[in-house]
């Protein structure tokens, strides 16, 4: 890569990012706690370090692409320049959750509480991420007719490709623990959480669940996720109010009640903490609000 530059398209109904480029050769637009309300793909090309994000902290290499929701945190910690790219997209722009049958990126790069948000990049996926990367920027240069609609195509390759690498990887990571017992009881668990997130919140309820103690089980979640039972469980009603509150106008009051909590403001109290803002500014700077405006 040559100089250091940014593209940026905004949305001229209200001035907020639309969708935007960057090249990048230092780590100083990461290191601090960003939370931004747009999706995130982060390209690290050259250099290491340790990435921070949501309540756990990982290390990583070069040649690391990186994916992040709208309000996740996440913040990176270096001792070398890192270099590379990131490729911002506010839902508006393109919503993941709507076109998840075309990209199947919900759940494999994005939103996946049992996975590192991030998937190492092969020689061969990175000659296929430059020419899109090269391509997204020509077209960032030349604004001209249907040009949201290519920079889309684009993205979704992008996206297609990083969850086919993603999804390569899964399976390897499996594997090197197959001969635990751990991995059925953490699968046990994943399909317990999805079936019960919205009746069950504690720990406990989980580890009564799987007939197994909950310190027991909380040592394995920690060992295999890097991440607390607890996050675990807060992670995923998160993610599932977060798509109330975009894809539906149904009130605070009404999406916290769906989600097993009767005290409309402990609820948003509870997603504050976990999200870094109130359900309803999510929703006027993300969500269903800012799509109909």
């Amino acid at each position: 890569m040559l100089n250091q530059s940014t593209f940026t398209l905004v949305n001229p109904q209200n001035g907020n990012l639309a969708f935007k480029y960057l090249e990048f050769e230092d780590n100083s637009f990461f290191d601090h706690i960003q939370r931004n309300n747009y999706f995130s793909l982060i390209w690290v090309t050259n250099g290491n370090g340790k990435l921070k994000a949501d309540f756990a902290d990982y290390g990583f290499e070069a040649n690391s692409l990186f994916a992040f929701s709208p309000y996740q945190p996440y913040m990176f910690t270096t001792a070398t320049a890192l270099k590379g790219i990131s490729i911002y997209f506010h839902p508006e722009f393109f919503c993941i959750y709507k076109h998840h049958k075309e990209v199947s990126a919900n759940g494999v790069l994005y939103n996946n509480i049992y996975q590192p948000p991030f998937v190492a990049v092969d020689e061969s996926s990175a000659a296929t991420f430059k020419i899109l990367a090269e391509q997204i920027k020509t077209e960032m240069q030349k604004p001209e007719l249907a040009q949201h609609e290519l920079l889309v195509s684009y993205l979704k390759i992008f996206l297609i490709n990083a969850a086919r690498l993603k999804t390569q990887q899964q399976p390897a990571a499996a594997e090197s623990v197959k001969d635990n017992k751990e991995p059925f009881i953490l699968q046990k668990l994943k399909d317990a959480i999805e079936a019960n997130f919205k009746t069950k919140h504690s720990p406990a309820d989980y580890a009564e669940l799987l007939y197994i103690s909950l310190k027991a089980l909380a040592k394995i979640t920690k060992a295999h996720f890097n991440k607390t039972l607890s996050s675990l469980i807060n992670e995923r009603i998160i993610i599932e109010a977060k798509r109330e509150l975009y894809l539906t106008d149904k009130a605070v009051k009404e999406i916290a009640w769906e989600l097993g909590y009767e005290d409309e403001y402990y609820f948003s109290r509870f997603f504050k903490v976990n999200a870094d803002v109130s359900p309803q500014l999510y929703r006027e700077t993300v969500g269903f609000a800012r799509a109909m405006a």
